[in-house]
């Protein structure tokens, strides 16, 4: 509630500045709610961030959690102030991630599996891109996932994977493919 409101406010005082402006009020608002969501995302993030010393990867995985999503889609929560602190405690716990290098290439193998069989997931009402380019959107995905066979970075397999896996529909207890 309070993204909405303070989204709210801020579109009904763009619309009194602007009255011909073409966007609607509810237009803005939702437009002013996304960029406020990722605001206090980088925002909080990088302050706990700060205090855990930890920087380097919380950057790593806000990055590489927002180009990935940006091509796959994926679930979206309720509310922006359950975004928001959900994707913050996220980022925060995955920067405290290490493992081996095995464990990585498996992270990695895996999140390129759920990419290639489900991405892109629940953009049709939140994009224009017709549906005869999710085609280029899966591979643009999957080529995302693969870049960190090379990197090896722990960070982006555990973020990869966490992304992958919300793009799961679940019908009848059973992951559903949604073809492009």
């Amino acid at each position: 509630m309070i993204i909405e409101g303070l989204s709210k406010r801020i579109a009904e005082g763009i619309k009194r500045q602007v009255p011909d402006h073409k966007s609607s009020v509810p237009v803005l608002k939702h437009a002013i709610a996304i960029i406020l969501n990722v605001l206090f995302i980088v925002v909080f993030t990088l302050l706990v961030s700060i205090f855990t010393g930890n920087v380097k990867q919380a950057v790593i995985a806000l990055t590489g959690f927002a180009v990935l999503r940006q091509f796959s889609g994926g679930y979206h929560l309720k509310t922006g102030a359950g975004c928001i602190a959900f994707t913050t405690a996220l980022f925060t716990l995955v920067s405290f991630v290490e493992m081996e290098i095995a464990g990585v290439l498996i992270i990695n193998v895996l999140s390129l599996l759920l990419v290639m069989l489900f991405a892109p997931s629940r953009i049709e009402r939140q994009s224009r891109i017709p549906r005869k380019h999710y085609v280029k959107l899966r591979i643009i995905s999957s080529v995302i996932v693969m870049f960190n066979f090379g990197l090896q970075s722990p960070t982006l397999a555990v973020i990869f994977f966490v992304q992958a896996i919300s793009l799961l529909r679940w019908k009848g207890g059973q992951a559903h493919v949604m073809d492009p």
